[in-house]
C-alpha cells in the first residue's frame, strides 16, 4: 500500500474521532458549544486532508463506490458543521440545536461511520 494512503488511512481515523466527539456531543447535550464546533471543525479539516492524501496514494480509478460513499458523506458531515457554525453565529455560544438540527447530525454521522466502515473493509480484504 502506499504510503500517503496509509497516512491518509491514519488520519481518516482522527477524523472518524473528532467528528465522532462533535456528533455525539451535540446529540447528548444539545448544545452547539466550543467543544462542538471545535471538534467538528477538526474533523473536517482531517477529512480533507486524508481524502486528498488517499487520492494522491490510489492506485488506479478513484471513483469507485467507496470514493463515491466517501464524497457524499464528506458533503454531509460539511452541511452539518456549517449548520452548526451558523446557529452558533446567529444565537450564540451554547446554543440550543433544534430537532431538525440533531435528526441531521444523527443521519450524517451514521453516513459517515457507514462510509468509513466500508473503507476499512475494503482495506482488510485486499
Amino acid at each position: 500500500m502506499n504510503p500517503l494512503a496509509i497516512v491518509g488511512a491514519f488520519i481518516i481515523t482522527l477524523s472518524f474521532l473528532a467528528y465522532g466527539i462533535a456528533s455525539i456531543s451535540l446529540v447528548r447535550f444539545k448544545i452547539i458549544g466550543v467543544m462542538v464546533l471545535t471538534t467538528m471543525s477538526v474533523g473536517i479539516i482531517f477529512d480533507i486532508t486524508a481524502i486528498v492524501l488517499m487520492a494522491l496514494g490510489a492506485k488506479g480509478i478513484t471513483f469507485t463506490f467507496h470514493g463515491m460513499l466517501g464524497a457524499i458523506a464528506f458533503l454531509v458531515m460539511l452541511v452539518d458543521a456549517i449548520w452548526c457554525w451558523k446557529v452558533f453565529f446567529t444565537k450564540g455560544l451554547d446554543a440550543k440545536a433544534r430537532k431538525n438540527q440533531i435528526l441531521y447530525a444523527k443521519l450524517a454521522y451514521l453516513f459517515w461511520v457507514i462510509a468509513y466502515f466500508t473503507g476499512s473493509l475494503i482495506i482488510i480484504w485486499r
